[in-house]
């Protein structure tokens, strides 16, 4: 009977709808305690050694230590809970057979729509606002008007495209950069000029963050490109905390270069207590690496990973879709 590890917390909480379809295909799961967001490599690589022929992770680390106790113990399949796979090895687990998937373009909407609400947000102040009712004041803030602000979308995958395509019906001049070229055909704006990243800098008003994380392009929002972005920029971040450099932010709301940061997602997380971005909290909006979590998307993503991990271990074949493997 294989045995299925859950690490994810967004298919843990929902579990109770699939556990029937578990056990009548002979599965065995194992939902182990996931304190905080993730598991680290310590945790990950006991848990595989106990003998999980396939894994549904969240955002844990599965480095090569891990995917090497895997394979000793029969490991046969990743199945990564949503985009990134940069806390996985994918090297490694190439070169040790373990095959990886993941599920691209699932949640490019509900990411877009909250990296919108953070520039709302900003610009308009609406939860202060907010606030001052609620503690019985009648605070009006002056807020800036979304249409005629540039916006710059770095990485025009389907979140980034789905962010451009938000940006341009509220009124605004849509560039975006990305590696390869990307059709209009495939970002859906028409009007979008594709540019390097020093001509993104310098003409944005609003910059978001879309890309995927690499070695390569860690902290690719660092001082010396915060050094070159149009003064009073706004900065939205709901790709991976590491590709923006947190200290180079800090110094960059205190020069006043950075207007204001809608973040979902920090170097470190939960963000610590004592992180020196707290002290622009009046500038700033924070989330909770919380972009894909709607019901309507837990619940498809949940149903895809689930069917993904039957396909790989072969008990329930995939009919109508091919898996989306990255190593």
């Amino acid at each position: 009977m294989p045995t299925a590890l859950i690490t994810c917390l967004h298919l843990q909480r929902g579990f109770e709808s699939f556990r029937l379809e578990y056990e009548e295909l002979g599965v065995t799961p194992v939902l182990p305690p996931v304190e905080g967001q993730q598991l680290d490599a310590e945790s990950m690589a006991a848990l595989v050694a106990d003998g999980a022929d396939a894994v549904i992770a969240g955002d844990d680390v599965i480095d090569a230590t891990v995917l090497e106790a895997g394979k000793t113990a029969g490991l046969k399949a990743i199945v990564k809970w949503g985009v990134g796979v940069d806390a996985i090895d994918t090297d490694a687990a190439a070169r040790l057979g373990i095959p990886v998937f993941n599920t691209p373009g699932v949640f490019a909407d509900e990411v877009a729509d909250l990296a919108l609400s953070h520039l709302l947000l900003l610009v308009r102040k609406t939860h202060e606002m907010h606030a001052s009712v609620i503690a019985g004041d009648w605070l009006q803030v002056q807020g800036r008007s979304l249409a005629g602000l540039q916006a710059g979308v770095i990485g025009l995958g389907a979140i980034g495209s789905a962010i451009a395509r938000r940006a341009a019906a509220a009124g605004m001049s849509v560039s975006g950069y990305d590696v390869r070229d990307v059709p209009a055909a495939e970002h859906g704006v028409a009007e979008l000029r594709q540019v390097d990243l020093e001509a993104l800098f310098a003409e944005s008003d609003v910059i978001f963050v879309a890309c995927k994380l690499t070695p390569e392009n860690r902290h690719l929002l660092s001082d010396a490109a915060f050094g070159r972005m149009k003064p009073g920029v706004l900065v939205i971040n709901t790709a991976r905390g590491a590709l923006v450099d947190q200290a180079a932010l800090v110094r960059a709301l205190e020069a006043g270069t950075v207007a204001g940061a809608g973040l979902d997602v920090f170097e470190d997380e939960p963000l610590p207590v004592d992180d020196a971005l707290r002290a622009f909290a009046d500038r700033c909006v924070f989330t909770t690496h919380n972009g894909s979590n709607t019901a309507e998307a837990v619940a498809r993503i949940n149903r895809l990973t689930t069917d993904i991990l039957f396909d790989a271990l072969g008990v329930k074949r995939l009919e109508s879709l091919v898996p989306n493997r990255v190593a």
